[in-house]
């Protein structure tokens, strides 16, 4: 989940709370190339307030004119389209395929804004969910405690998961560290930052990310960290790298990285597993050097090869 996601979820509890429907769009499957993944969620009370992404703008704009139709009067319906589906005379999707999309009308009544105050409290909480959604209208939430699919169908009841916005935790300042936070930030992540140097942080000037003036290992080990937590050091000080790393494999963070070369990374290996008392399995879990090797040299071609290391990680490609 990102931050737009997230926003959406917002949008919808605020426009219910001001007595407005509310039309809730999540993205089921797709087939072919698409810009956002299942699970992806747009949110609607009409052709001028909206909120959220489908497709990156063709999906939408055709949903948008639908909806000033007067189309989507049911609850809960299942909408295709693209090559064969909804619109697919005029709307063709660039990959000439399909993309389904679950459509959700809700009322403003007291079980939505229930089902929406719970979710939103829920995820503030940084827990991972299952949105059931029956296709009699039904809708409920349970905690979300295996892995699977973002989106699961069985004929009657869909099932999504929903989690806490993809967090980029940032241990310790530097040039590299203050573009990872500025690429993190369009790419839909929360930013948070950890330095105990006030220096360092009086440097630091990344409007929308969050900077905490302690050290990261202290933020990590009070379960500073969740399962859609990718933890990156970058300032090759040790005493701030070193100790992240070795709160960072004790916890569920999807992505572990340090920064530092060839011969850096294996002596830091060394002392993770001597002074660090780190097992061969913990440091494992840690990318160094942190990055895909693009021949990076300048600190945004650095940061650059992170983020797109995060990313990889984060689609099971990585």
């Amino acid at each position: 989940m990102n931050s737009i996601d997230k926003d959406v979820f917002a949008s919808a509890l605020r426009w219910s709370e001001a007595g407005h429907q509310v039309w809730l769009c999540t993205v089921l499957s797709t087939f072919g190339s698409s810009p956002r993944p299942p699970g992806s969620v747009f949110a609607a009370i009409d052709a001028l307030q909206h909120t959220g992404s489908l497709s990156g703008g063709c999906v939408e704009e055709a949903f948008l004119e639908q909806l000033e139709r007067g189309c989507f009067a049911s609850e809960v319906a299942v909408i295709a389209y693209g090559d064969g589906g909804e619109d697919s005379r005029r709307l063709g999707l660039p990959c000439g395929g399909v993309l389904k999309v679950l459509v959700e009308r809700l009322a403003p009544t007291q079980g939505t804004l229930a089902h929406l105050q719970a979710l939103q409290l829920s995820l503030a909480a940084q827990q991972r969910l299952i949105r059931r959604v029956g296709l009699d209208g039904g809708r409920a939430l349970e905690p979300d405690r295996g892995q699977g699919a973002a989106v699961e169908f069985d004929g009657r009841e869909i099932r999504v998961r929903v989690g806490p916005v993809t967090t980029l935790l940032l241990a310790g300042i530097s040039p590299v560290a203050e573009y990872c936070a500025q690429f993190a930030l369009a790419l839909g992540f929360e930013v948070l930052v950890c330095d105990p140097r006030d220096d360092a942080r009086q440097r630091f000037d990344v409007p929308g990310a969050q900077v905490l003036p302690l050290l990261p290992s202290l933020h990590i080990a009070r379960n500073g960290c969740h399962s859609n937590t990718a933890v990156v050091a970058l300032t090759h000080d040790p005493k701030i790298d070193d100790l992240a790393m070795m709160e960072a494999v004790r916890t569920d963070a999807f992505y572990i990285g340090v920064m530092g070369s060839t011969a850096t990374s294996a002596k830091r290996t060394r002392r993770l597993l001597s002074t660090g008392g780190l097992s061969d399995v913990e440091v494992a879990r840690i990318r160094m050097p942190v990055g895909l090797p693009i021949g990076s040299k300048t600190p945004a071609e650095i940061a650059l090869s992170v983020m797109a290391d995060i990313i990889s990680v984060r689609s099971g490609i990585g």
